[in-house]
């Protein structure tokens, strides 16, 4: 997970909801597991106190990266930005140059790119190319599969 970024309130309160899980809840079922499991016996051969501890590691790294990404990133004030370019945070309406589909995504940090929701990511193709463009611009986006046109119809905050 990449230091710091810029967060919608929405993607910020997903992470940091994640992040109280993983301490609160997450935390007690795996010490549990690891109690449980040492009271089986030798924990030299104890298959399920190796998964236990490991889960624990594991948990314990996404905290740390939880912790140390919202610490360094920035919730973005989507009442302050305008809707001259497209920047994070923006909603953009496309249509394909070739077959005339109208389509609509918003621009996120990698975190809380999700398709289903066309939420995309600005460091993807897609994003990154439509970075700082304006309504009316034609975009050319290289992808694995070939070249993507798309002209910016509306940008939303």
């Amino acid at each position: 997970m990449k230091k710091g970024a810029y967060l919608t309130r929405e993607g910020y309160e997903k992470l940091h909801k994640e992040l109280e899980y993983l301490k609160n809840v997450k935390r007690r079922e795996l010490s549990k597991a690891i109690g449980e499991a040492r009271a089986h016996g030798d924990i030299s051969e104890n298959a399920e106190y190796e998964a236990a501890k490991e889960a624990q590691g594991l948990n314990e790294k996404r905290v740390m990266e939880l912790e140390t990404y919202l610490a360094s990133s920035q919730i973005m004030d989507s009442e302050a930005m305008t809707s001259d370019e497209v920047l994070i945070g923006a909603t953009v309406k496309l249509k394909d140059a070739k077959s005339g589909e109208e389509l609509e995504y918003m621009l996120v940090a990698e975190e809380e790119a999700d398709y289903s929701q066309g939420k995309i990511s600005v460091t993807s193709p897609v994003g990154s190319a439509l970075i700082n463009h304006k309504v009316g611009d034609m975009v050319e986006i290289k992808v694995p599969a070939g070249v993507l046109k798309y002209k910016v119809l509306k940008i939303s905050r």
